[in-house]
C-alpha cells in the first residue's frame, strides 16, 4: 500500500490535459509546446514540456528551471502569463495562457494593407513595453528577443516569453551561449568583437533583438543575418529607428522607453487608431465621462480596420464591462452591437442578449434612441419569445412618447421586429398604435412613415387582418394634408396590390386614387396616374381572361407571401419606393442618421424622419410619457378603424390649425364628397349588405353625422383660439406648419372624412394642460363624442351588419 502511494505517477495530479504538439517551435527552444485544456472546465491553455530523461545535459535543465522561476515572478501585461507548473523525475511542465509562437502566427497574416500595419504596430509596441519593464524597472536583460521568443494569444496580443537567458544588467555583458544553435543568428555583433563590449548598455543587447523582431515582423523568420540590411518592406516611419536598433555600436541603440516616447508622437509608428483605442481601453478606469463618450462615439467608425480577433477577444469584452460596471453611457452601444456579429450564436445569447434586455428597460431617452437606431444589428439574434415577452412591451411605450424622435424611431423599429412578433402583438397592438399615429400625430413626417412602415410589414400580417386594414389605412393616408403622406399612401397601395381582391380594387381603391389625379402637388399626381393605370390594366387582363382572377388573388389569403413577388410586376417601382428610405424633411438633412440596411431609391418617397429633434435635445427631456399602453381598450382590432383624423381630438394638428384660421372647416361638403362608403361601416363585418335599406333612416343618420361634425368643428374652432394663447403646447416646426397650412387651404378637406366614432376604440387619455378653459372644453368634447357613439350604435343595431367595402345605395 505504501509502495503504491510513493510509486504513483504525479503527472496525473497535473490539472491539465495535454494535447497535440505545436510544430516548428522545438527547433528554436529547449521546450516543446503543446495545446492543452484544463480538466475541470475545458478552458484552452498551453503547456511547455521539457523532457528531463531525454536531455542529459545539466546546463539545459538549469536553463529550464531558471525559465520557470522567472516566469513565476515576472508579472506584466506584455509578458507571458504563468498559470501552473509541475516537476517530476522525468518531465517538467509549465502551463500558461493559450498562445502560439509568433513565428507560426506571422505566416497567417496574409492580409496586406492598413489592417496588417496597424496590427504589427500594436504587437511591436507591446514587446517594446515589456523590454522597457525588464531593462528599466527590473534591471534585467532578456538576451533572447526574436520572433520565436514572442507568443500571440487569442486576443491578438503579443507576449514576451522564453526567459531562459534572462540575466541582471550589472552582470557579465557578454551575451550568453544559446541552445539550440539556431538562435545564434540573433546574437549582436559585439559578441564576436569583445572590444565593443565596453560600449554596451543595459538595453543594447535587447535592442538588437528588437531590431531583428521588427525585420521579421514584416519579412518573416530571419534566415541570414545579412538580410537585416534589406529595409524596403519596413514602413518609412520606422526605418530610421530600425537602423538605430541594428547599428554596429551598442551605445547608439536607444532605450526602449525613449522608443515608445518617440513613436507615440504624431506621425510616429505607434500613433494609430488601433494602438490609441487599445491603450484607452486599458486606462478607461481613470478616464472621465466626457472622454469616454468621445471615444465610444468615434470607435465604431474605426472597427472595420481592426483585426477580428482583436475586436472579438480584446475590445468587445472591454466594451461590455465598461457598460455594465462603468459610466460609459449609451455611446458604447453602437460599437458593442457592431462587434457582436463576430460572436458565435451561443456566445451572443450569453453575453449580448442579457445586456440588450436590460437596456430596453432603461428610462433614459438617449439610451432608448440609440437602441432603436441599432435594432437591426441585434434583433436577428434574439429569440422570438424574448422579443415578445421582454422587448416589445418596452418598445411599445415609444409610440406614446412625447418626444417626436422616439415615436418616429419606434415606428421604424417595427420593420425589424415584425417577423418575430406573435399574432396579438403584431396584428392587434402594433396596428392599434399605427392607427392612432396615422390619425392624430401632429408631425406630418411621422404620419407618413407610419404608412410606409405598414406597407413594409404587410407580408407579416394575418391575411384576414391585412384584408381589413390595408386599403382603409392607405386611403386615409391619401387624404392627409401633408403631400408626402399622400404619396406614401399611393405607393403603399401599389406595393401591396397583390393583397387586394379585384372587387375591392374596383369599388374602393380606384375611386380613391382618381381623386388624387387632380391633386395640387405634381409629386402626388404622378404616382397616382401611374397606379391608376396599373390597377386598370390588372382589371382589364382579368376581364379579357377571367381565368387569371385566381392568379391575381393568389396572395390575398396566403399567410406569409413575399412582397418581393410584386417587384416583377407593374408595381415594382412602388415596391422600391416603399422598401427604400422613410420620409426625410429638410430640417433633418443636417442631422446624421443611423445607417440603414436598405438603399435609397429614386422615388419621391425617402425614409428617415420628418419632424424629429436632435439627439442633444433628448438628453434634456423628461422621461415621462403622455400615456401608457394600458390606456388602450381591450376590444378587438375588428371593432376599430383607420377612420379620419378627428381635429377635435388634437387641437395642435394641422387640421385644427386650419379650423382656427378659417373659423370653420368644410366638413359637410367633405362628407358629401366621400364615395367609398367606408366611413359609415365597421371593419369586422363580412356579411352581405341586406337588400332594401330604409332610405329615411339613412338620411336621418347622415344628417346626424353632418350636424355633429359641424358642432365638433365649432368646438374645435374655440379650442384652436385657446391654443393660440397657450405658448404652443404641441410645437410644430415652422416650415412644416406653414406647408401643411398651405395645403389645408388649397386642398379638399376629405382627409377628415372618416371618424374614430364609427368604431369602439377607446381613446387614450390626454393629460391635463393646467388651463381650466381648455380642460373644460376637452371634457365637453369627450362627452359629446360618447353621446354621438351611442346614437350611431343604436341605429346600426336596428339595421344589422354591413358588408366590408359595400356602398349604400
Amino acid at each position: 500500500m505504501m509502495w503504491s502511494f510513493f510509486s504513483r505517477d504525479s503527472a496525473k495530479d497535473f490539472p491539465y490535459e495535454i494535447g497535440e504538439q505545436v510544430q516548428g517551435f522545438e527547433h528554436h527552444s529547449i521546450w516543446s509546446l503543446h495545446r492543452a485544456k484544463r480538466k475541470n472546465s475545458n478552458e484552452e491553455v498551453s503547456v511547455f514540456v521539457y523532457e528531463i530523461s531525454k536531455n542529459a545535459s545539466e546546463a539545459k535543465l538549469e536553463l529550464a528551471k531558471a525559465s520557470v522561476k522567472r516566469l513565476k515572478t515576472l508579472r506584466h501585461p506584455s509578458i507571458l502569463q504563468f498559470l501552473d507548473s509541475l516537476e517530476t523525475d522525468k518531465m517538467l511542465y509549465v502551463a500558461t495562457e493559450s498562445v502560439e509562437p509568433l513565428g507560426n502566427h506571422i505566416n497567417q497574416l496574409s492580409s496586406e494593407g492598413p489592417q496588417k500595419d496597424l496590427y504589427l504596430a500594436w504587437g511591436v509596441f507591446q514587446i517594446t513595453r515589456a523590454l522597457s519593464f525588464l531593462n528599466n524597472d527590473g534591471n534585467l536583460r532578456h538576451n533572447n528577443v526574436c520572433i520565436w521568443s514572442v507568443f500571440v494569444n487569442a486576443s491578438g496580443e503579443w507576449k514576451l516569453g522564453s526567459l531562459e537567458y534572462v540575466s541582471a544588467v550589472d552582470g557579465n555583458p557578454m551575451p550568453p551561449v544559446k541552445i539550440p544553435p539556431a538562435l545564434e543568428i540573433y546574437d549582436p555583433p559585439e559578441k564576436n568583437e569583445p572590444s565593443k563590449l565596453k560600449a554596451s548598455t543595459k538595453c543594447s543587447v535587447d535592442m538588437w533583438g528588437l531590431g531583428c523582431l521588427v525585420w521579421e515582423s514584416f519579412n518573416g523568420p530571419l534566415k541570414v543575418r545579412s538580410n537585416l540590411k534589406d529595409i524596403d518592406v519596413i514602413p518609412k516611419s520606422l526605418q530610421s529607428l530600425y537602423c538605430e536598433l541594428v547599428g554596429a555600436l551598442p551605445s547608439n541603440r536607444p532605450n526602449p522607453a525613449d522608443i515608445i516616447t518617440r513613436c507615440r508622437k504624431p506621425g510616429g509608428f505607434f500613433r494609430n487608431d488601433l494602438v490609441d483605442s487599445l491603450l484607452f481601453l486599458e486606462e478607461i478606469q481613470i478616464k472621465d465621462k466626457a472622454e469616454k463618450n468621445r471615444f465610444f462615439s468615434g470607435l465604431a467608425n474605426h472597427l472595420d480596420n481592426f483585426p477580428d480577433n482583436v475586436c472579438k477577444h480584446k475590445i468587445l469584452p472591454q466594451l461590455i464591462t465598461a457598460y455594465e460596471y462603468g459610466d460609459a453611457g449609451s455611446a458604447v452601444l453602437a460599437p458593442m452591437f457592431k462587434l457582436g456579429k463576430l460572436l458565435e450564436e451561443a456566445d451572443y445569447q450569453k453575453r449580448i442578449v442579457p445586456c440588450v434586455v436590460k437596456l430596453f428597460s432603461s428610462t433614459d431617452r438617449v439610451t432608448r434612441s440609440r437602441l432603436l437606431q441599432q435594432i437591426e444589428l441585434f434583433i436577428p439574434h434574439i429569440l422570438p419569445q424574448t422579443v415578445n415577452d421582454q422587448i416589445f412591451p418596452q418598445v411599445a411605450h415609444g409610440f406614446l412618447d412625447t418626444n417626436a424622435t422616439i415615436r418616429e424611431q419606434t415606428v421604424k423599429s417595427i420593420i425589424h421586429l415584425a417577423p418575430k412578433l406573435n399574432y396579438n402583438n403584431l396584428n392587434v397592438e402594433v396596428l392599434r398604435h399605427f392607427a392612432r399615429l396615422q390619425a392624430r400625430d401632429d408631425q406630418g413626417g411621422i404620419r407618413t412613415n407610419t404608412t410606409v412602415c405598414l406597407g413594409k410589414i404587410a407580408p407579416h400580417l394575418h391575411p384576414q387582418v391585412r384584408q381589413r386594414v390595408l386599403v382603409s389605412a392607405f386611403i386615409r393616408a391619401m387624404r392627409d394634408p401633408f403631400p408626402p403622406a399622400r404619396v406614401a399612401g399611393v405607393l403603399a397601395l401599389a406595393a401591396t396590390q397583390q393583397y387586394f381582391l379585384l372587387s375591392e380594387i374596383a369599388n374602393r381603391v380606384l375611386p380613391a386614387l382618381c381623386s388624387l389625379t387632380v391633386d395640387p402637388e405634381k409629386s402626388v399626381r404622378d404616382p397616382a396616374f401611374k397606379t391608376v393605370k396599373g390597377f386598370l390594366g390588372k382589371l382589364e387582363k382579368v376581364s379579357e381572361d377571367p381565368s387569371l382572377r385566381e392568379t391575381m388573388e393568389a396572395d390575398v389569403h396566403t399567410a406569409t407571401p413575399s412582397i418581393g413577388n410584386a417587384a416583377a410586376t407593374w408595381a415594382g417601382w412602388a415596391v422600391t419606393a416603399v422598401t427604400a428610405k422613410f420620409y426625410r424633411s429638410q430640417s433633418d438633412s443636417s442631422r446624421p442618421r443611423p445607417p440603414m440596411t436598405e438603399q435609397p431609391s429614386s422615388s419621391s418617397l425617402s425614409t428617415t424622419t420628418s419632424s424629429v429633434t436632435s439627439m442633444t435635445s433628448l438628453e434634456h427631456e423628461s422621461n415621462e410619457t403622455s400615456a401608457s399602453a394600458s390606456d388602450y381598450g381591450q376590444n378587438d382590432w375588428d371593432n376599430e378603424n383607420w377612420g379620419e383624423m378627428d381635429t377635435s381630438q388634437d387641437p395642435s394638428s394641422p387640421l385644427a390649425a386650419g379650423t382656427s384660421n378659417n373659423g370653420q372647416m368644410k366638413a359637410p361638403s367633405a362628407l358629401g364628397e366621400v364615395k367609398d362608403g367606408w366611413d359609415n361601416e365597421e371593419w369586422g363585418s363580412l356579411e352581405e349588405d341586406p337588400v332594401g335599406e330604409d332610405q329615411e333612416e339613412e338620411e336621418d343618420e347622415q344628417q346626424l353625422i353632418v350636424g355633429d361634425t359641424m358642432k365638433s368643428n365649432e368646438l374645435s374652432t374655440n379650442i384652436g383660439s385657446l391654443l393660440n394663447n397657450c405658448n404652443n403646447l404641441s410645437p410644430i416646426r415652422d416650415e412644416q406648419q406653414l406647408q401643411e397650412h398651405h395645403i389645408n387651404n388649397t386642398t379638399n378637406a376629405n382627409w377628415n372624412s372618416d371618424s374614430w366614432a364609427d368604431g369602439e376604440f377607446e381613446p387614450i387619455e390626454e393629460p391635463l394642460t393646467g388651463n381650466p378653459k381648455l380642460d373644460e372644453a376637452r371634457r365637453k368634447r369627450e362627452e359629446k363624442k360618447l353621446q354621438r357613439q351611442r346614437e350611431l350604435e343604436a341605429r346600426r343595431s336596428q339595421k344589422g351588419p354591413m358588408k366590408l367595402g359595400a356602398r349604400k345605395l
